[in-house]
């Protein structure tokens, strides 16, 4: 199913904005009856979000915290190291609370810590922000709302901790404010607050104030005590404040809070990111130009003597070189040794970021990496990201870039105080931590690793879950999408080719669920290549870009594909409507208002309908033209969810409206959206989904995101839509969910997606009908084969299965269905091809995917060619490399043409095709580096082969301009070619169709193909 949430979702990495309606607390009425589930995250092991704070207890080993700018905040368990979320219970209403700006856990009495919430100061978000309080740890929380709004996911959220507790007396706290609301206070464990009336300095930095989002004051940054003034039971006297502010940043009280005043000789020009005390009394503080957590590029590091007064810029790289092209941003000092403190660059994208660690006061530093003769680096550190081999985010970057990266956006860096070598830090993906620091000082690497277990806070923008195959696609917000073969193992990899952070509308064809499509938003600057839709004809385990879109489009939107996966209707973001038959030309619909939502009937394949302003509208043939629908009554705002039920030709569900503007609710249609019934029972809904059918039932079990009875959460039906059961409770809300869906394979399962808390899925406790155990996948040997169409060469090919407990249940190629018995004969556990029907496939890639009754597809991946001797031409080709490197940075092929006719040739009517495969897709480049006929007169082109052939998905076709010349009968001519790759990263030859690899000389060489005219007259096309 797709979401349509009638709002813009602001993600972890990039930013987007929430304008979701918002209203009072749900009421207290009695609920629908409820049914018990067991929710769990699906597992990324890695969060994928931005974690802009790590919060280590000073008075107990291993009770830390992390808090997420949309996602929450999490308790790290030490028992199995994992992180245990503390903020599920926030609902629908308060949503806000989901948006940690500062955590404080309490140093006196461990049980007590503190969280101010809010997700943004501006019109998005209606509420006052509020700090909650907890005496257990975060298991439960009683909650004061503050008059004033408050950020997690602002500008600035990674400075801190604005929010802290005196560490002598843990009655006060104290809290920075944004939004020019300055420093406020609490005596009784931040029950009531006030403000602190002589803090003169509320902050005066504003981001861009030509943008709503950008356009708020940023106010005060960190508090930082020094313990030393005060003692146990009397508060503190000294305390620092770290305010957004270039002029006057730094501000003092030496009488506990009563008067403030600048502290004398402060650096200036800069904003004060993190400030840390050190035992010894020195006070460390980052800087940056920026607030970040995107911004920032200059900063330096100060440290003051906190008994002279002197400030002195310890910089690792200092502001005034050209080489410090980035902010400063998070900060640790080490509790066990006072001197030693570790910095990081806040916002260093390329190549990497860096970490410095100093042990002598800042006085000399080490980095964690540095050039070594560019582009290559030295590394003080391993990394590994078992836990979630995804982080690759799918790229081969050229040196100096790695992958995966140390992080980006690192505004927060944590060392344990109980234990030097282990650090933690966040990043705009995950926290990475290590556990053997203090060999860094002895020149040793360390060894860094994903300690994100149990953090999941990716924005979800889209789930399907399809009746074979894996049993979950996910679209997400930064992270592209996932298939999920495993919901409690981390994805390999996340989708590429097309490549682009946030895939905003997935589908797959009812009727050939392997082939699905999916629409994102490409980076056209740095490919004008590329494509913003994709794809997939193996349930999303691998993706290909289409040949075609819309015209000037920059993607996104909402994408569709028919009941059999013949033909896609998207509707993109900018460019309105469009349908096409297998993505290679794109036609503009008609009847059909510009981004409407779209959706495909799940049995007719030539139906599809859309929705946009409280109108269905309706095409009967493929998109070509829609036809608006005479229903009435649907919502013209908010929220909107169309869905389609499968197996069932025109039955509809829509859920949606808004608060401020009725109606809102859930409406069903049975006949293709002609008219439209309101169920009466369901007050709000903004999300439906489908599901197998209960046990006795005919009609798919619904799951919807609603308020029934006077109750927000999330409820299923089983007898069509009559009655209801709550299948959530109080402690498992999730603020705002984006989409819900049921699993067509499993009674009772459901899938919940949220914007920052990832993607949940929950059973039925005491399980499924079909049981909740996983699917063991079937497999085939081999996956890959050859058939020679050449008389004589012929044979079946037979395909071993192992079944593990499943069973065969089709073979197909594209949409058609192999016919058992006649294009092929199973026996036992094997399947042999029939050499008539591999005869009858077109020379060239051939993909056969076999369907299992459960489990995921496998595929077998043939090439059909013809070795029938080559064409009797009139010209002959010779060709060895130059360079027989199993990798490299170029292909160098040499080519001597021989004309083997009786009269002259000419050239310009001459090409030569190399096959080869690209090895990650980039924009290349082709060298003529010397020729006979003269360099300037060859002419290189590279072309992309649709479908893809055994060792070649790319083919270089090289040319003569009419220069040239002629080449007259038995004369030959030479090329010497180079091709490569913008970036310089590596072929991989040895797999390549062309390559020859033992030649050394010119060789006839029949895998390399010549034509005269267009007419193929030397070689085998592969």
């Amino acid at each position: 199913m797709r979401t349509f949430m009638g709002k813009l979702r602001m993600m972890s990495l990039t930013v987007a904005v929430v304008t979701a309606s918002l209203g009072g607390l749900a009421g207290t009425t009695a609920a629908a009856p409820s049914e018990a589930y067991e929710w769990k995250n699906v597992v990324t092991g890695a969060g994928g979000g931005f974690v802009p704070g790590i919060i280590f207890n000073e008075s107990e080993k291993d009770l830390i915290y992390a808090r997420t700018d949309i996602g929450g905040a999490y308790r790290w368990n030490a028992a199995d190291e994992r992180w245990i979320p503390l903020t599920d219970f926030v609902g629908w209403d308060d949503w806000n609370k989901n948006g940690v700006d500062a955590l404080a856990t309490d140093p006196v009495d461990p049980d007590r810590v503190y969280m101010a919430v809010g997700t943004y100061t501006n019109s998005w978000d209606q509420n006052n922000g509020s700090i909650l309080r907890s005496t257990d740890r975060g298991d439960t929380w009683q909650t004061t709302t503050l008059p004033f709004k408050v950020g997690g996911n602002m500008p600035g959220r990674s400075m801190g901790e604005r929010l802290t507790v005196d560490p002598n007396d843990n009655s006060i706290l104290y809290f920075g404010a944004r939004s020019g609301h300055g420093l406020w206070k609490s005596t009784d464990y931040g029950v009531t607050w006030n403000e602190v009336i002589s803090f003169p300095n509320p902050g005066n930095y504003v981001q861009d104030p030509s943008n709503e989002y950008t356009s708020d004051i940023v106010g005060l940054a960190w508090i930082t005590f020094d313990k030393t003034t005060g003692s146990a039971g009397q508060a503190t006297q000294t305390i620092y404040v770290g305010v957004a502010d270039k002029a006057q940043s730094v501000y003092r009280s030496t009488n506990g809070g009563l008067t403030w005043s600048a502290v004398a000789g402060q650096p200036t020009g800069y904003i004060p990111h993190h400030g840390v005390f050190d035992s010894d009394g020195s006070l460390y503080i980052t800087y940056s130009d920026g607030v970040g957590p995107y911004d920032g590029a200059k900063g330096d590091v100060w440290k003051l003597n906190t008994s002279t007064g002197v400030w002195t810029n310890i910089s690792p790289v200092p502001s005034s070189s050209t080489d410090n092209y980035f902010g400063y941003g998070g900060l640790a000092v080490d509790a066990q040794n006072p001197g030693t403190l570790m910095v990081a660059t806040l916002n260093s994208w390329w190549p990497d970021a860096t970490l410095f660690r100093s042990t002598d006061g800042g006085a000399t530093w080490t980095r964690i990496w540095e050039f070594e003769g560019y582009p290559n680096r030295k590394l003080r550190y391993t990394q590994d990201i078992s836990a979630a081999p995804w982080l690759t985010f799918g790229t081969n970057p050229a040196p100096p870039e790695t992958t995966p990266k140390l992080g980006w956006m690192i505004g927060d860096l944590e060392i344990d105080p109980f234990d030097s070598d282990r650090m933690m830090y966040g990043t705009g993906a995950t926290i990475y931590g290590t556990k053997n620091l203090t060999d860094w000082d002895d020149d040793e690497k360390i060894n860094i690793s994903v300690m994100a277990k149990g953090v999941e806070e990716i924005a979800v923008l889209d789930l399907i879950s399809p009746p074979s195959g894996a049993h979950l696609i996910s679209g997400l917000g930064d992270v592209s999408g996932f298939r999920h073969n495993n919901l409690d193992q981390a994805p390999a990899t996340i989708f590429t080719s097309p490549n682009y952070p946030s895939t905003e509308s997935l589908d797959f064809a009812e009727l050939s669920p392997n082939t699905m499509v999916r629409v994102g938003k490409a980076d056209y600057a740095a490919d004008p290549n590329a494509k913003s839709i994709g794809l997939s004809s193996d349930g999303g385990t691998t993706w290909y870009k289409a040949n075609a879109e819309p015209a000037g489009t920059t993607g996104g939107g909402t994408v569709a594909i028919s009941a059999n996966g013949n033909r896609l209707v998207w509707s993109t973001s900018d460019k309105g409507v469009h349908y096409s038959t297998g993505g290679n030309s794109w036609t503009a619909s008609t009847g059909i208002p510009a981004q409407a939502k779209v959706i495909s009937d799940r049995v007719n394949p030539n139906k599809f309908y859309g929705f946009a302003a409280g109108k269905i509208y309706v095409s009967v043939n493929g998109g070509a033209t829609f036809t608006a629908s005479s229903a009435t009554g649907l919502p013209i705002e908010g929220n909107a969810d169309l869905d389609a039920v499968p197996g069932v030709e025109g039955e509809l569900w829509f859920a949606g409206g808004s608060e401020e503007e009725g109606p809102y609710g859930l409406w069903h249609s049975t006949d293709s959206g002609a008219t439209f019934t309101k169920l009466a029972n369901v007050e709000e809904a903004d999300s439906i989904g489908f599901g197998k059918a209960a046990p006795g039932q005919n009609v798919v079990a619904l799951y919807t995101v609603a308020q029934i009875d006077g109750t927000r959460g999330f409820f299923r039906s089983d007898d069509g839509g009559v009655n209801w059961v709550r299948i959530n409770d109080d402690q498992h809300q999730y603020a705002r969910v984006t989409t819900i869906t049921g699993d067509p394979r499993l009674y009772g399962r459901v899938y919940l997606g949220t914007n920052g808390r990832g993607i949940l899925y929950a059973d039925r406790v005491g399980g499924n009908n079909g049981g909740g155990t996983p699917v063991t996948n079937s497999a085939i040997s081999p996956v890959t084969a050859e058939f020679d169409r050449k008389a004589g060469n012929q044979v079946n090919i037979p395909v071993t299965l192992t079944l593990n407990g499943n069973t065969l249940a089709s073979i197909r190629n594209g949409n058609a269905t192999l016919v058992s018995g006649t294009d092929y004969t199973l026996t036992g556990n094997e399947v042999v091809l029939s050499k008539n029907y591999l005869a009858s496939l077109p020379n060239g890639a051939a993909t056969l995917t076999f369907q299992f009754s459960a489990g995921a597809p496998a595929t077998l991946n043939l090439l059909i060619k013809d070795t029938t001797a080559a064409p009797v031409g009139t010209i002959r080709i010779e060709m060895f490399n130059s360079n027989t490197s199993a990798t490299g940075s170029s292909i160098s092929p040499k080519f001597k043409l021989t004309n083997t006719g009786t009269t002259a040739l000419n050239l310009s009517d001459v090409k030569i095709r190399y096959y080869y495969t690209i090895n990650g897709e980039q924009p290349q480049n082709f060298f003529a580096d010397w020729a006979t006929a003269g360099s300037s007169n060859v002419t290189g082109t590279f072309s992309a082969l649709n479908p893809v052939r055994t060792g070649a998905d790319h083919v270089l076709e090289i040319g003569f301009t009419a220069s040239a010349g002629t080449l007259n009968a038995g004369q030959s001519t030479e090329i010497h070619t180079r091709i490569s790759k913008n970036n310089w990263t590596n072929y991989t030859q040895t797999d390549d169709y062309s390559f020859a690899g033992s030649q050394t000389s010119y060789t006839d060489w029949s895998k390399v193909t010549g034509y005269i005219a267009g007419s193929l007259q030397w070689g085998i096309e592969p």
